[in-house]
Parts: C-alpha cells; sequence; structure tokens
C-alpha cells in the first residue's frame, strides 16, 4: 500500500471514531433530558398531591379564615404557570408551616408529613437532573456542534423545604 492510502485510510477512520463519539454524546444528552422530564413530571404530581392534601387539611380541621387562606394558596399553586410556580409554592410551605399539627386527625398530619417529604424527595430528584444535563450541556463539543438541538435550557427548582422534623415524643 502506498502511504497516502494509509493516511486516508487514517484519517477516515479518524473521522468515523470522531463522529461515533458525537453520537453516542447526543444520546447521553437525550437521556439525560428524558430524566430531566420524568423527574419534572414526578415533582409536579408531588405537588399537585400536597396541594390536595392542603385543601383536605383547610376543610377539615382549620377555623374557617384559615381554612380560606390555604385552599386559596393550595389553588394558586396547582394552578400557577411553571414561571410562578415557585412564588405559589413556597407561599403554600408558608401557610402549611403555620397549621398546628397536633389540631389534625393523626391520618391527616401523617398524609400531609407525606406529601412534604414527597415533594422534598421529588424536587432533589429533578434537580439532580437538571445538574447532570446542564454539565453535560456546557461541554464544548456539545456547544460547538449544537447536540442539544432545540431543547430548552434547563432551569433547577427552588423552593422552600419545610421543616421534616418528627417532634420527639416524652
Amino acid at each position: 500500500m502506498t502511504t497516502p492510502l494509509i493516511l486516508l485510510a487514517l484519517v477516515v477512520a479518524l473521522v468515523v471514531a470522531f463522529g461515533l463519539w458525537l453520537v453516542a454524546t447526543a444520546n447521553r444528552l437525550d437521556r439525560l433530558h428524558v430524566r430531566m422530564d420524568a423527574g419534572w413530571a414526578a415533582l409536579d404530581a408531588a405537588l399537585a398531591r400536597r396541594s390536595v392534601v392542603a385543601r383536605t387539611v383547610a376543610a377539615s380541621a382549620l377555623p374557617p379564615r384559615e381554612a380560606k387562606v390555604l385552599r386559596a394558596a393550595a389553588d394558586a399553586a396547582e394552578s400557577a404557570p411553571r414561571a410562578e410556580r415557585e412564588l405559589a409554592e413556597n407561599e403554600l410551605t408558608r401557610r402549611l408551616a403555620r397549621v398546628d399539627r397536633s389540631r389534625l386527625p393523626a391520618g391527616l398530619a401523617e398524609e400531609l408529613a407525606d406529601a412534604e417529604q414527597r415533594v422534598v424527595i421529588a424536587r432533589r430528584v429533578y434537580n439532580d437532573a437538571v445538574r447532570d444535563t446542564l454539565a453535560l450541556r456546557r461541554r464544548r463539543r456539545v456547544r460547538y456542534f449544537r447536540l442539544a438541538g432545540t431543547a430548552p435550557r434547563p432551569e433547577y427548582f427552588e423552593i422552600a423545604e419545610p421543616d421534616l422534623a418528627v417532634p420527639s415524643e416524652g
């Protein structure tokens, strides 16, 4: 074989290897976006469940004025557009923190605590997915070759976490 033919074969092999590397990176980025979307769906479901539990708390265990305010906060959080969702969810968290849990029936207090814990876990899972996706999107090869395509840039979902400390008994 001649030297130019060997060089051409080497260049073709390098181009193919680089192309496969880019395809593998694009596939990983796609999987991270899917993971992030699944994380958002789980977070959205957990937030919706917390709103339902908050309305139940308002209907069954609070004085009328407090119940109305809590119900309004839960409705606002559930119906807020995504851009305003953090503020609405923070308001609901503040309202739920003011509820005296000792006055609630035991089953309802446990349901509220469970709903709040699920929100915390789902938010952490979603934000972890966002972090991993952003880390890959920041790499030079992803930016230069526009491997993210038209996918929107992911955003963290930051809300205040409720105090999940379990009071000690006696």
